[in-house]
């Protein structure tokens, strides 16, 4: 399974919704949902993706950038 560096994401969130519990319910996941996901336990679904990026405004072209930038390897 590959670990995604969501850093990117986590910024956005805290600046277009304030707080993880207010985009987890914009999103309609639970807050231990999202989670979970940011912490690489569970996959982001695609229709889950596509609605972050609707209230992140999130362009397409970006979409890589915030959910598919893998974790670099540091020793």
């Amino acid at each position: 399974m590959y670990e995604y560096d969501y850093s990117k994401l986590l910024g956005r969130i805290k600046e277009k919704s304030d707080s993880n519990a207010v985009f987890s319910t914009k999103l309609g996941i639970s807050e231990r949902t999202l989670s979970c996901k940011l912490n690489n336990k569970v996959d982001f679904k695609q229709n889950e993706i596509t609605k972050s990026c609707e209230i992140l405004e999130i362009p397409d072209e970006e979409i890589g950038i915030y959910f598919f930038t893998l974790k670099t390897q540091r020793n």
